[in-house]
This record gives C-alpha cells, sequence and structure tokens, in this order.
C-alpha cells in the first residue's frame, strides 16, 4: 500500500470548513456538489433552526437521494421510450424492404 497522501480541498457547509480528500483534477466537481449539499442544508436549516448540523445532512442527503432516484427512473423511462420507438422504426423499414 502507497503512503503518499491524497490531495485535499475544503469545503464549507452550513459555515463550517471541512477538509475532504479530492483526487487532482476532481476540485470542480467537488466544489459543485458542496454547494448543492450547501444549499440543500440551508434550505432545511432555514425551516427549522431547531435541528442539530448532522439531522439537517442526514435530511439534505435523503433529499438529494429522492432526486437522483427520480431522475434515474425518468432517465430509464426515456430509455424505454427510445427503444419502442426504435423497434417501431426498424419494423417500418423492414416492411419497407419487404415491398
Amino acid at each position: 500500500m502507497s503512503n503518499a497522501k491524497r490531495p485535499t480541498k475544503e469545503i464549507t457547509l452550513l459555515g463550517r470548513g471541512y477538509i475532504i480528500a479530492c483526487d487532482t483534477g476532481e476540485e470542480a466537481k467537488l466544489d459543485r456538489a458542496a454547494r448543492y449539499l450547501d444549499r440543500a442544508m440551508q434550505g432545511i436549516n432555514a425551516q427549522s433552526s431547531v435541528l442539530g448540523s448532522e439531522r439537517v445532512a442526514i435530511m439534505a442527503a435523503l433529499n438529494i437521494a429522492h432526486e437522483l432516484l427520480e431522475a434515474m427512473d425518468e432517465h430509464r423511462a426515456g430509455e424505454e421510450n427510445l427503444n419502442r420507438l426504435n423497434d417501431r422504426l426498424e419494423q417500418a423499414l423492414a416492411k419497407t424492404r419487404q415491398s
């Protein structure tokens, strides 16, 4: 195993800084993800300031997981629609070739 340290990047969530390991070249993606998570956490925190930051983070993670699953379902449905359309086009082309 290598003892080489991975590069790190500081992010801020709910005004608190965190040092996160981040592969070289992935900093912009980490920044984007951190901003998205921070906005989600800020929204939840604004609705109920009595929640602790751990609970806010869990609720934000659940909301983001739900958004991801919804997007994946929509993507899958779109692929299925494209596959059905492709099948119909293939059938139409096969009929024209037979004529």
